[in-house]
């Protein structure tokens, strides 16, 4: 992996109110700080500036950009935290992927689970693995790409990079899981579009999107 050098674009807020705050993340960023000072800056750091109330609901991975949602009261945090935890919101991702998808539709039911000697890869368990289901959709083909929309069930570290990898059609410019030519693009081709939840004041659905950068 690279030295951590991350984008110092401006926060962008797509959603805030008196109890959550959504912005799009961009590629590179850590969601979380990582250990020790050279991963200190991320997310949740530049936000709390601004919004200083700001509580950790969910994560993105470093390389994936596009809705995240924060809660500003402890009351909305655990609000979120179950609807996260008990598989009622529902997140749509776009990402493009190495080859052309023949099958216009999809499910991915495979187990993971850590792969500990490469950590933190994740890797397909069907005895010791976690569940996870990955429904996926086709945009386009063509030029020996195919665009897709994600659209996980299930929640697990690196599901979606891993899934598609086992179909044989790994999201360019993926740092772990791509080789070859498939890696070689400047970032990884994964975007939260987005994300559909219960407000935690009154439960009314939300909806709320990032415009896919690629």
């Amino acid at each position: 992996m690279s030295d951590y050098t991350p984008p110092q674009d401006a926060l962008v807020v797509l959603h805030h109110d008196h109890q959550v705050l959504l912005v799009d993340k961009p590629s590179g960023l850590l969601s979380v700080p990582g250990k020790g000072p050279d991963l200190a800056d991320c997310l949740i750091t530049r936000v709390q500036r601004v919004f200083p109330d700001a509580l950790l609901v969910h994560r993105l991975d470093r390389d994936t950009s596009g809705v995240m949602i924060f809660a500003l009261t402890p009351h909305a945090q655990r609000h979120l935290g179950l609807q996260f935890e008990n598989r009622q919101t529902k997140k749509t991702y776009v990402a493009r992927v190495w080859g052309e998808i023949a099958d216009k539709t999809g499910t991915v039911d495979l187990p993971l689970i850590v792969d500990w000697p490469n950590r933190p890869l994740q890797m397909v368990d069907h005895e010791n693995g976690r569940a996870a289901v990955t429904d996926w959709r086709v945009v386009r083909v063509g030029d020996g790409e195919t665009r897709l929309r994600l659209m996980p069930k299930t929640g697990r570290s690196h599901q979606l990079r891993v899934h598609m990898l086992a179909l044989g059609h790994p999201i360019l410019g993926d740092p772990f899981y791509a080789t070859g030519p498939a890696r070689d693009y400047p970032r990884l081709m994964l975007h939260s579009e987005t994300l559909q939840f219960r407000h935690p004041d009154g439960g009314q659905g939300m909806r709320i999107t990032a415009p896919c950068p690629f």
